[in-house]
């Protein structure tokens, strides 16, 4: 009766709730999809090893941009952060170069089928790997929790829904898509959606910019706009009243949380197990290009879009419904309708991830289930249905916490991992006890930097921020514990080989494009300094020095 109610008043908000349904269709619609091409365990686990540089850009970008990315940043970018954000940004996407080129390559020359697995054939160490898996549980629970409560916000939004009802029509979205169609089906809706959620952010871009009076004149409005001062500077707004006494501290801030994000997406396993999807090689060092390419450009159009919202409408509460906002009151209907459709998909394909990897973590790290493959795929889609069962509880019971929850969630595995990941790759010394030891002190480093903050109310300078404190833990205990031991001979040897260069690599054609992606990355960043002289910084200086900005106008 609910849904024939609305459907049958033929107002706007029709065209959301209609809109919502489709891609909820469309989305179970291509988990069907992808479900019946699944005939074995690696077909579920890693999409059969043979996606394209495409599939695995989409779903690196997508498994990142999830509710918090377009609700709690862009309302971020809204208060006045955008510029910060972007700087962050700018500096963590080097975190896909760097982990491609440093340990995602290696990881997929291990055939694992899970980042743990990797570690525990790495080491030889079923602890160590039952340790990661459960890193995994602990901290993508969490995520996936966040995710689901962003998610559901936007349907309680667009079809006024109770906030218990939306929780639970999302969660049977994401659980019966990732219990039915695995990697393949997660790998083909984060693409679709990466593509769907990446047009509609331009689109919204113009529709707010128009609505300011254009490009020029909206820029001069912010650079002048009294209640936020700051707005769209370099630091954005500083002060008493902001997060940020002075630009200094800001940048700071950006600086040390783009190097602890970066860390993020160089190890973290909703990252890295995409590369074990990957045909080869080549497409794990293409698509890092083409992520971090994604990444940047998609924060630097949402976040000023954002910030120009205020020539809109200044007090929107919360800020972080401030794109939901967009999409309701300047976009026509049925752009607007996309456009919750884009962040709705964000979202999607951020929960069937990690849903995802907590169920093959699971089942193949924590629990020993045989090498039977049937067995365990059984085995994993059980294994789902319990874990899908306890996030919907715990979203039913807890208060919502999004941006704390995603904040902790994330950076854990930088801590935890991040130094064993990289030393499993090109140490000669880390010993078995000295990576178990390390990836456990790290995980417990950052939940105690992040409790002193949360519970005893006191605030750590950035330069001590959760993930770096953990990281730097972790380091400390590797190399203590590993001094103190002998490196197994069956490790050193399986880290020789992982070394050995695989002889499809040497194709002349991949090659070739291959190292076409750096230069586009150099091309396109002198692209973007140009553009952002010509179109942000000589407007944004001359409107600040009040030299006659409507020159600027084109």
């Amino acid at each position: 009766m609910f849904w024939a109610r609305h459907i049958c008043f033929g107002n706007d908000m029709n065209i959301f709730l209609i809109a919502l349904i489709i891609s909820m269709i469309g989305y179970l619609a291509i988990g069907w999809y992808a479900g019946r091409k699944v005939k074995n365990l690696e077909d579920y686990y890693v999409a059969g090893r043979n996606a394209s540089t495409l599939l695995i850009v989409g779903t690196l970008v997508a498994s990142f941009m999830s509710t918090n990315a377009f609700l709690g940043e862009m309302g971020m970018s809204y208060q006045g952060h955008g510029p910060l954000i972007v700087i962050m940004t700018g500096v963590n996407c080097m975190g896909y170069i760097i982990g491609a080129l440093f340990f995602g390559r290696y990881l997929r020359r291990s055939r694992a089928l899970t980042v743990p697995e990797f570690f525990g054939r790495r080491f030889g160490s079923r602890r160590l790997q039952s340790l990661a898996g459960l890193t995994i549980v602990i901290g993508l629970t969490c995520y996936l929790m966040a995710v689901t409560w962003g998610v559901s916000l936007i349907v309680t939004k667009v079809a006024d829904l109770p906030s218990w009802a939306s929780i639970v029509l999302v969660w049977f979205g994401y659980t019966g898509f990732t219990l039915y169609s695995g990697s393949r089906g997660v790998v083909l809706t984060d693409t679709a959606m990466f593509l769907l959620f990446s047009t509609v952010a331009l689109v919204a871009l113009y529709y707010i910019i128009q609505s300011g009076g254009g490009w020029f004149s909206s820029l001069e409005q912010l650079a002048l706009y009294k209640d936020k001062p700051g707005l769209i500077s370099w630091h954005g707004v500083v002060g008493d009243d902001s997060n940020w006494k002075t630009p200094v501290d800001g940048l700071v801030w950006a600086l040390i949380l783009g190097v602890a994000w970066g860390i993020v997406v160089a190890v973290s396993p909703w990252q890295t197990s995409r590369y074990l999807m990957a045909r080869d090689e080549h497409v794990v060092i293409r698509s890092a290009c083409g992520a971090s390419i994604a990444m940047f450009l998609l924060y630097l159009i949402n976040s000023y879009a954002a910030a120009a919202v205020n020539l809109s409408n200044p007090s929107i509460d919360p800020p972080e419904s401030v794109m939901i906002w967009v999409a309701m009151n300047l976009m026509p209907t049925v752009l607007g309708a996309l456009l919750v459709c884009g962040i709705l998909a964000a979202g999607l394909s951020s929960a069937s991830t990690f849903l995802s990897l907590i169920g093959f973590s699971s089942t193949n790290d924590i629990f020993n289930h045989g090498n039977d493959p049937d067995t365990q795929l059984r085995s994993t889609r059980h294994t789902i249905i319990f874990v899908g069962v306890v996030v919907v509880l715990l979203c039913l019971i807890l208060p919502s916490n999004i941006f704390w929850i995603t904040y902790f969630a994330g950076p854990v595995f930088a801590s935890s991992w991040g130094a064993v990941a990289f030393m499993s790759v090109w140490s000669k010394s880390i010993t078995e006890a000295g990576a178990f030891w390390g990836m456990l002190s790290g995980f417990f480093g950052n939940i105690a930097a992040n409790l002193i903050q949360v519970f005893w109310d006191i605030q750590l300078p950035v330069y001590l921020d959760p993930i770096l404190v953990g990281s730097a833990i972790s380091l400390f205990t590797i190399i203590m514990i590993s001094s103190l031991g002998e490196v197994k001979p069956v490790s050193e040897a399986f880290r020789k080989k992982l070394h050995q260069m695989p002889e499809n690599i040497n194709n002349k054609t991949e090659i070739t494009r291959t190292l076409l992606w750096p230069k586009a990355m150099i091309v396109l960043g002198i692209l973007v300094m140009v553009l952002m002289v010509n179109f942000y910084a000589t407007p944004y200086v001359g409107a600040i020095t009040k030299q006659t900005p409507m020159e600027f106008r084109p």
